[in-house]
């Protein structure tokens, strides 16, 4: 199984562990939310086999609800969570420990590879996803990325996820103002947020502020997705821009 690795935030340097309490030398802290015991036990003697000295599972549960409490009290580097755990299922497990822990990064794992699971854990928040059927010994590349500030996803399911991820209204268009259309091209064309700021007449905050709104309207994750939709919507071939109102 190949892995890809995708963005590391631009402000993190690569070895970089700034955002972790954990020392650049010290083993990353593990937590380890799936409902199936066993497997998990066998992951957490896994990962201490394969790489002890760079892993350190700090605790385990098979309980959504004690998912965010067990990330913050073990003050954990990575979680690593199971999207099928009944009853609220693993993509809560990741909204709630995103909102806990926001410097846990989350790698999602599936036993299926349902696109429509691995959609939810990256809206969840979900800085990874691999299937469960990935063997074992090649996650400890995967994580040691993840904590590295990447995101890592299963190759098969890459160009899958990038399609699927976003299934916008086809009048979506229809439903933004002239001005957000506006906003929508000038971020799809890679402006940084003070040229932004600039051509939109308002301060560097209010740019960021109306770029997150634009980006939750129209369903994207980040600046990236936005361009790939406005291109989707024939955004970035209209050489005029309209007027804002």
């Amino acid at each position: 199984m190949r892995t890809d690795l995708l963005s590391r935030p631009s402000s993190v340097a690569p070895g970089n562990r700034a955002w972790h309490t954990t020392a650049v030398n010290d083993p990353l802290r593990i937590v380890i939310v799936d409902d199936h015991g066993l497997f998990g036990q066998g992951l957490a003697l896994l990962l201490s086999t394969e790489a002890g000295d760079r892993f350190e599972v700090a605790g385990r549960t098979t309980r959504v609800e004690e998912a965010a409490t067990l990330a913050a009290d073990c003050r954990a580097d990575v979680a690593i969570v199971d999207l099928a755990m009944p009853p609220l299922g693993g993509s809560a497990a990741i909204r709630q420990i995103r909102t806990r822990s926001p410097d846990t990064r989350i790698l999602a794992l599936s036993g299926t590879d349902d696109l429509e699971l691995a959609e939810e854990a990256v809206r969840a928040g979900a800085h990874g996803y691999l299937p469960k059927s990935a063997d074992p010994e090649v996650l400890v590349a995967p994580l040691l990325a993840l904590a590295d500030g990447f995101g890592v996803f299963d190759e098969r399911l890459v160009h899958t996820l990038v399609d699927a991820s976003r299934k916008p209204p086809q009048d979506l268009v229809d439903r933004l103002s002239r001005q957000e259309i506006h906003l929508w091209k000038l971020v799809a064309g890679g402006l940084e947020t003070t040229e932004l700021a600039r051509r939109m007449f308002v301060s560097d905050r209010s740019a960021k502020r109306m770029v997150a709104g634009l980006l939750n309207k129209i369903g994207a994750a980040n600046r990236i997705e936005a361009a790939g939709l406005a291109g989707q919507f024939g955004l970035l071939e209209q050489e005029s821009s309209p007027q804002i109102r």
